[in-house]
């Protein structure tokens, strides 16, 4: 079993941990627990996710040595508000690879280009490597928010219907371990700026800078419906905003987005 552990900066915000040798779903656990009390800040943790999910319940296995993590949080705040918090989960991963990248870097090796792709996937060179899943419930004393973050270590998954990596074939040899370590840092550093929502305009810029695809053009899927356009921006409630060749500007809240050949399907 991989050997995890908090940063500095994650103790030193009162995070737990609890690791755990396999588990159906990381977000499951941390709802039931929530349902039964727990309120956090607790990070759930495995290198070997048997029946982990995405958005629209797809599936999405983490094979022994991928890295499998939710953080369940209590908040205080609107439901619209705790979705931005995607975008935190979403920065914070890139840093925590940037991270682990360092060595490598050092070296002189070569490292991909992390980017950032709505609403919750984080590439490497265009391909898929992170997924990111937010589930909430209410519970007594606020809203038990799941940010489940799910990374490709070791493998990435096949015959899948959009490209997808791992940091093994990035050439980045690290562990699980060592990923999670830098991302209990850097997830306390944007939760803390995030602030309850109040500072999403702020990690707007941040994530913006980091966005695959800007300003190319895009389709999101609805089901049989599609709408095409320029990806322009996102919006102060992180909506997607496409440009159309009327000039329209419209807001998308949510939808399969499909940048050239790469294609989003969640996970986490």
């Amino acid at each position: 079993m991989t050997v995890f552990a908090l940063g500095p900066r994650a103790r030193a915000r009162n995070y737990r941990l609890e690791a755990l040798d396999r588990i159906g779903s990381t977000n499951t656990e941390a709802l039931a627990r929530a349902r039964a009390g727990e309120r956090g800040p607790l990070w759930l943790v495995t290198d070997q996710q048997m029946a982990g999910r995405g958005r629209r319940q797809r599936a999405w296995a983490a094979p022994r040595g991928n890295l499998a993590a939710t953080v369940l949080e209590t908040l205080d705040v609107r439901p619209g508000a705790a979705a931005t918090l995607g975008f935190a989960a979403g920065l914070a991963l890139e840093a925590a690879l940037q991270t682990v990248s360092t060595e490598q870097r050092m070296r002189g090796g070569s490292v991909p280009r992390f980017q950032l792709k709505w609403p919750n996937d984080v590439l490497a060179d265009g391909r898929k490597l992170c997924g990111i899943l937010l589930e909430a419930e209410t519970v007594s004393g606020g809203l038990a928010v799941a940010v489940g973050m799910g990374t490709n270590v070791v493998a990435a998954p096949e015959g899948t219907p959009y490209p997808a990596t791992s940091l093994a074939a990035a050439g980045i040899a690290i562990g699980a371990g060592d990923l999670f370590t830098a991302l209990s840092d850097s997830w306390a550093e944007f939760r803390e700026k995030w602030n309850d929502g109040r500072g999403f305009p702020n990690l707007r810029h941040l994530w913006l800078e980091r966005a695959a695809g800007l300003g190319e053009p895009v389709s999101i899927q609805f089901g049989e419906a599609r709408i095409e356009g320029i990806f322009e921006t996102i919006d102060d409630a992180g909506c997607l905003v496409i440009a159309g060749p009327d000039g329209r500007r419209t807001p998308i809240a949510a939808g399969d987005v499909h940048f050239g050949s790469v294609k989003s399907s969640g996970a986490a």
